[in-house]
This record gives structure tokens, sequence and C-alpha cells, in this order.
């Protein structure tokens, strides 16, 4: 069993409908006992990442989602969820992050030439400098959905595709048991949905 966690954040039942279509059982859920009875975890997320570290804290699934990732079971970030991953965010001031990887996320303005629009909306193509699981079965090049304003950096022990917006943005991390997606896999048809199936496998 999938479960998505619930904590007042994300596009939790789109998600759900994504694992539905490649054949797999999701539940959305905020229940602890859930979560740990689960195979696999995702972690959606949108909005700003203080607002959604606040709400996951007050559920306690932070320390759920921590604990689970060090048991070694398999985890992905999504969009803001990957973000939540790393060690600390620049998103208006500074703010603490579940710390499962190194980096911090920063903003993609002074990185992106200037002419570039932020927020970063639309497809994209994948560049992988190295091999993984996640994206084991997704094509160099591959284009998929991105909506966000900041991105990972100085995580380059984990990062497992980019993205040229004018500057080279982290698109994909993986660690272990440990992944995550800057993109939307359930907003990047038939690539997403293989994304999605790999980690169902994983």
């Amino acid at each position: 069993m999938i479960a998505i966690v619930d904590y007042g954040v994300g596009n939790l039942f789109s998600l759900r409908s994504s694992f539905a279509a490649i054949g797999e059982d999701a539940v959305v859920t905020g229940d602890a006992g859930v979560l740990r009875q689960a195979d696999r975890l995702i972690l959606p997320g949108v909005g700003a990442f203080r607002d959604a570290m606040d709400k996951l804290r007050k559920t306690g699934l932070h320390v759920v989602i921590q604990e689970e990732a060090a048991r070694g079971k398999p985890l992905l970030g999504i969009c803001l969820g990957m973000q939540m991953l790393f060690e600390k965010s620049l998103e208006y001031g500074e703010h603490e992050g579940l710390g499962l990887l190194s980096g911090t996320v920063r903003p993609i303005s002074g990185v992106a030439p200037a002419e570039y629009k932020i927020p970063h909306i639309g497809w994209n193509a994948l560049s992988m400098p190295r091999k993984s699981r996640i994206l084991s079965r997704t094509p160099e090049g591959a284009y998929v959905y991105f909506v966000h304003s900041y991105y990972a950096a100085d995580c380059e022990e984990s990062v497992v595709a980019v993205t040229d917006y004018g500057a080279l943005l982290t698109a994909a991390v993986e660690k272990d048991n440990v992944m995550g997606c800057q993109f939307h896999p359930e907003k990047s048809g038939n690539t997403g949905l293989t994304i999605l199936k790999t980690f169902c496998e994983a």
C-alpha cells in the first residue's frame, strides 16, 4: 500500500487518481498508524515552505516521516514535498526542513537570467547526470511539468536529474530510499505515470 501524507497541503486526490490510473492502491491519510503500515510514502506539497513545515509539525507527522525513512521505507517528495526533504529553505527567511537530504532550498531569482519568468511554470526537459532507480525508465530529454519559484541547491550528492531554465536547476533527487521530484509527475502525462509506477517498484 502507498500512503499519501495528508497534512492539509498538496494535490492529494489528483495524486491518488494517478496511482489508480497505473493500477496501484494508494490512500490519502494523516493517520500515523496507517503511514507506518504502508509500504511506501508520498509527501506532497504546494505553497510556502514555512507554512507547510508548520502544518506538518503540528500534526506530528514529521517524526513519522523521519523515522520511517530511517527504517528504509521508500519515500517520494513531490514539488514542495521534495524541498521539505532538505535541511533548510531560504524562502522568506530561513526555515528548517526534515533534514533527510543535504542541501538548501534557494530562490530561482538571481540564478536564472532576469528575462526568465518566475515562478517557473510549464514543461521542461530532464537531463540525467547519473543513473537512478526512480528515473530508470525515463529517457533523457523527457518533458515534465514544473511550477516553482525555489529550487534545491548544494545537493550534488543526491541530484539525479536537472532541467535547464537559463540555469541548471535540480529536477529530481535520490539517496538510498529517499527520492524527490521538483516537477509534478501527476501532471506530466505518461512520463509522470511511468515515474510513479517505477517508484512503486523501487
